[in-house]
C-alpha cells in the first residue's frame, strides 16, 4: 500500500497541530510555519501533497505555489484561506492548485479533497509505471549511451506529449521504426487507447482503402454481409501507425489526406460521413522527397504526415550501443532457450562492433538468437555468432587525426580554408553516396538532420 507524504504549511500552530492529529497514521506528515522552510524541505524530498495556507508571513502561499511546482510539477497543492477571498482563490487555481478549502476548516470536506487529490496521484503513478514497463519490454533497441540515440529518445518524449500531431519516422530497414511508434503511443495522452499498426506494403493495393476506412454491406463482390470497420475506426482515441507509407497508392493517399485535414472519411460503398479522433504516425525507409519528384507520392500528404519527424539512426552511426543491445538479446534468448549464458567474449564484442549491420537491430537480434541456440555457453564467442574475421567489416570511421595527418605539409596550412574545403568535400561525398538523401547523409557524418541542412546551405551545396 502506498503511504503518501503530506506537507502542512500554516503559520498558526493550532492549525498545524489539529491537522497533524487528524491525519497522522494515514500519511507521512511534516509541518512548517512558513513557506521558505517548506520549499527547502521539498527540494530535498518532494512531497505528494501540500496543504498550503495563503496568508503566510514572509513568502505568501500564492508566491510559494509556483515554487513547489518548479521543484516537481507532480506535487499537488490544496490551498487554505481564512475567508472566501475569490481573487486569491482564482489566482491559486490559475497557478496550478488542485483545490481550496476555507477556514474554519471542515475536516470532512478537507478529507474528501485530500483523498481525491491522492487518488489522482495514484492513477498517474499507475499509468507511469505501466508505461515504463511497456517501454522496457518493447524498446531494447533504443538502449545505449550514444548521443545519437539520446537525441532520438528525447525527441520522442517531446513529440509524445501531443495526442494528435502527425509524426513521420524515417530510417533504414531494421532500425526499429515500429518500436519508435510504440514509444510515441505509450508516452502520449492516447496511452489508454489502441495502437493499430498497418503495413501498407503488405496489403494489396486494391484492398488498402477498404482496410483503412472499412466498407458497407455489399460494397464489392465478396464483401462481408454486415460491412466492416476500418483500421482508422479501430484506432479511435489511440494511434494509427502506417508502416511503409511510401508504398501507399495515389488513390489511397488522396483519401488519407482528406482524413488528416478534416478528421472525416467515408467507408467504401457508403454515403455516411464518419469522424474519428486518432493520431497518425507513419514510417518509411524510402526517400519521400524523391518519390514526390517521380510523381509517386503526394507532396501535400507528405507535409501533413511530416508535421514532426523522427530520424532513426542505423547501427553504423551508434556502434557504442551495439554491445549493450546484444547483451539485452543474450539475456532474452538465454531465458527463452533455458541456457546459462553469462556474457559475450571480448573478441565477439569486437566483431559485433566492426560488423557491417545492413539489417541493423533486426539483423543483430537474429544473429544473437542463432548464437544462443547453437552454442552451449557460458560465453557467446565470435564463432557462435558466425562473425569470423572474413565476415566482419573493418569499416570503422577514421578519426580526424587519421584523415588530416597526410594533408599537412611541412610549411604549414591555412587551417580555416582547409577546414571549409574539407567540410565541402565530405558533404559532397556523402550526398553522392546517398543519392542526395539528406537523412542518410547526415547519419554518415554523425550529425543530426537539421545541422546537416544548415551546414549544407552555408557551404552553398
Amino acid at each position: 500500500m502506498i503511504r503518501y507524504s503530506l506537507f502542512i504549511v500554516d503559520d498558526e500552530a493550532t492549525i498545524r497541530t489539529t491537522l497533524t492529529f487528524a491525519l497522522e497514521g494515514r500519511y507521512r506528515l511534516a509541518d512548517f510555519p512558513d513557506a521558505e522552510s517548506a520549499i527547502e524541505a521539498a527540494a530535498a524530498a518532494p512531497p505528494d501533497l501540500v496543504l498550503l495556507d495563503i496568508g503566510l508571513p514572509g513568502m505568501s502561499g500564492i508566491e510559494a505555489l509556483p515554487a513547489f511546482k518548479r521543484i516537481d510539477p507532480g506535487i499537488l497543492v490544496i490551498v487554505i484561506t481564512a475567508y472566501e477571498d475569490v481573487k486569491n482563490i482564482v489566482s491559486a487555481m490559475k497557478l496550478g492548485a488542485y483545490d481550496y478549502v476555507v477556514k474554519p476548516l471542515n475536516m470532512d470536506t478537507l478529507d474528501v479533497s485530500i483523498r481525491n487529490a491522492l487518488e489522482s496521484i495514484r492513477l498517474k503513478k499507475e499509468v507511469q509505471s505501466l508505461q515504463e514497463q511497456v517501454l522496457r519490454e518493447n524498446l531494447p533497441c533504443f538502449m545505449g549511451e550514444s548521443n545519437t540515440i539520446k537525441d532520438v529518445m528525447q525527441s520522442v518524449g517531446q513529440l509524445a506529449r501531443s495526442p494528435d500531431t502527425p509524426v513521420l519516422i524515417l530510417g533504414e530497414t531494421g532500425t526499429g521504426k515500429e518500436l519508435i511508434a510504440s514509444a510515441i503511443h505509450y508516452r502520449s495522452p492516447n496511452f489508454r487507447g489502441p495502437l493499430v499498426s498497418v503495413n501498407c506494403a503488405a496489403i494489396p493495393r486494391e484492398l488498402i482503402e477498404s482496410e483503412l476506412f472499412g466498407y458497407e454491406k455489399g460494397a464489392f463482390s465478396g464483401a462481408n454481409t454486415a460491412g466492416k470497420k476500418g483500421l482508422v475506426e479501430q484506432a479511435e482515441g489511440g494511434t494509427l501507425f502506417l508502416d511503409e507509407i511510401g508504398d501507399l497508392s495515389l488513390e489511397a493517399q488522396a483519401k488519407l489526406l482528406r482524413f488528416l485535414e478534416e478528421g472525416e472519411y467515408y467507408r467504401v460503398g457508403g454515403t455516411r460521413k464518419f469522424t474519428v479522433r486518432t493520431r497518425v504516425v507513419s514510417a518509411t525507409n524510402k526517400n519521400l522527397e524523391e518519390q514526390i519528384e517521380k510523381g509517386l507520392f503526394r507532396e501535400d500528404l507528405y507535409y501533413r504526415l511530416a508535421v514532426a519527424r523522427v530520424e532513426v539512426p542505423s547501427l553504423t552511426v551508434r556502434r557504442d550501443d551495439i554491445v549493450p543491445i546484444a547483451m539485452h538479446f543474450l539475456l532474452e534468448f538465454s531465458r527463452k532457450f533455458d541456457k546459462p549464458f553469462t556474457g559475450i567474449s571480448p573478441d565477439a564484442q569486437e566483431a559485433l562492433k566492426n560488423y557491417r549491420w545492413k539489417g541493423n537491430v533486426r539483423e543483430l537480434r537474429n544473429i544473437v538468437e542463432r548464437g544462443v541456440l547453437v552454442s552451449e555457453g557460458p560465453e557467446l564467442n565470435r564463432k557462435d555468432l558466425g562473425l569470423e574475421k572474413t565476415n566482419s567489416s573493418p569499416d570503422r570511421p577514421r578519426s580526424a587525426e587519421e584523415i588530416l595527418r597526410p594533408l599537412v605539409p611541412p610549411e604549414g596550412i591555412d587551417l580555416q580554408g582547409a577546414h571549409e574545403s574539407l567540410d565541402k568535400h565530405f558533404f559532397e561525398e556523402v550526398l553522392r553516396m546517398t543519392g542526395g538523401n539528406e537523412t542518410r547523409a547526415a547519419m554518415l557524418l554523425h550529425i543530426n538532420y537539421h545541422t546537416f541542412r544548415y551546414r549544407r546551405k552555408k557551404l552553398g551545396l
